[in-house]
């Protein structure tokens, strides 16, 4: 069901809102979890590494399309929250043709180019070969990707976050039993489980919205083309798109610098990624719910609501920061055994978690920041601020790994000083936007 966010208390509108946010991430981390602990204790280190690979570049090109989706959805929102109909129902059926359209050409241009794309992340050539048949696969269901990423997007712009979780549910819960049967059962294919399991996500949201989203029958109106409308989503989600693809692009980066270490910690990296989704991803819903609660507000011009909003993200965002925090300090190594047995790679992870786990809180007050930036429609600070993150994180991890031979306590360390320089650029930015507002 569709929600008006302009009206009522806002500290419970935005826990309800992000609740089902956060749920249905953790299923989908769940079940991207489930592929490592699978892969890991069933066919190996080697396996779990080409996955780990992996997860940085099949992610850049979902940012691409994502970026897409982010910036129409701020725009449905304030389409929804100023009552503007039509509007609204040519930006949904543009948004979806454009998006199936650069899904199918980033699949064709990804399979094409996975081995090339591999090479340039130095991939040991033990595991190219399964690493370039995984990837492959995956990159062949990212329409379906694409898909239920514009229908969840959509929902929640007209003030609708529990839906999505209902799907995700059910496809989390089919894609650990397709792991079972895939990699145990065929000694393969958990790639092949997790397309599977996506595609009967979009299934189940098309479904849905035929029987209980009157808003979203749009019946002829779906092939809807609006060129104007396209352009000014591009000038929203190209700034989300690029902001996204730069923080994926030095994770590939760190992911190469954790490539030259040996497999043992890219297993480790690989491992740890899976945890740190847990920790960060639900800050990150947290964001979303405050970009959809100000973009609705700002469509009905009630700037007192927006200004409120953020104060008490950024509450939400710092409870649990620390939160994290402390299961990561404490738990580490339960943590690192539910994916692997091997001691080395357990490790190193032990290492990682605790160092990066006192970090936490940072992330948790960058994304409130960029929730607050996306909600008023300012993408171009997310843009300039992830790639500054992101530059540094590089730049400080690149002579940490290559030349002082750190090892994986290098990338914690590099994360600090991304974080701390990605505050340096959002905290002015943001007083003075907010005492205007």
């Amino acid at each position: 069901m569709t929600k008006d966010l302009t009206t009522g208390k806002i500290m419970p509108i935005l826990v309800n809102f992000t609740v089902p946010l956060v749920l249905g991430n953790l299923f989908q981390l769940t079940y991207n979890a489930v592929d490592s602990i699978i892969v890991g204790h069933f066919v190996g280190k080697e396996a779990l590494a080409a996955v780990g690979i992996c997860n940085p570049v099949s992610t850049l090109m979902i940012l691409f399309l994502n970026g897409l989706c982010m910036g129409a959805s701020i725009l449905m929102g304030i389409q929804y929250g100023a009552k503007d109909y039509e509007t609204l129902h040519r930006q949904i059926s543009t948004t979806l043709l454009s998006g199936a359209f650069f899904s199918f050409f980033l699949t064709l241009v990804c399979v094409i180019f996975a081995v090339p794309i591999l090479l340039l992340l130095q991939v040991d050539p033990s595991i190219m070969s399964m690493t370039v048949q995984y990837l492959r696969i995956i990159f062949l269901g990212l329409m379906f990707t694409f898909l239920y990423n514009f229908f969840s997007s959509t929902l929640r712009a007209l003030g609708d976050s529990a839906s999505p979780l209902y799907f995700l549910i059910i496809s989390a819960i089919l894609n650990i039993f397709g792991d079972l049967f895939f990699v145990i059962v065929l000694s393969n294919g958990c790639a092949i489980s997790t397309v599977l399991s996506e595609a009967l996500c979009c299934l189940f949201c098309i479904i849905y919205i035929q029987k209980k989203v009157p808003i979203l029958r749009l019946g002829k109106k779906w092939l809807v083309f609006d060129a104007r409308l396209l352009k000014k989503t591009i000038a929203y989600g190209w700034a989300s798109a690029m902001q996204q693809a730069t923080v994926q692009m030095g994770k590939i980066a760190i992911q190469a610098l954790v490539n030259t270490m040996g497999v043992s910690v890219a297993a480790a990296f690989a491992v740890v990624n899976r945890i740190d989704d847990f920790a960060i991803t639900p800050e990150q819903n947290i964001a979303h719910a405050m970009t959809a609660l100000m973009a609705q507000n700002k469509g009905a011009g009630k700037n007192d609501r927006m200004r409120e909003g953020f104060r008490c993200g950024m509450i939400l965002e710092l409870v649990y920061g620390a939160a994290v925090m402390l299961i990561c300090l404490g738990f580490a190594r339960p943590l690192m055994s539910l994916f692997v047995k091997d001691e080395e790679v357990i490790g190193h992870g032990v290492v990682y978690l605790h160092l990066i786990a006192v970090m936490y809180i940072l992330p948790a007050v960058t994304n409130a920041l960029q929730g607050f930036f996306r909600g008023i429609g300012d993408l171009k600070v997310t843009l300039m601020s992830s790639f500054t993150n992101m530059t540094v994180r590089v730049i400080a991890a690149a002579p940490m790994v290559l030349l002082w031979n750190f090892g994986i306590e290098a990338l914690p360390y590099s994360y600090l000083a991304g974080w701390i320089a990605m505050l340096l650029v959002e905290t002015p930015l943001m007083l003075r936007i907010y005492r205007k507002k």
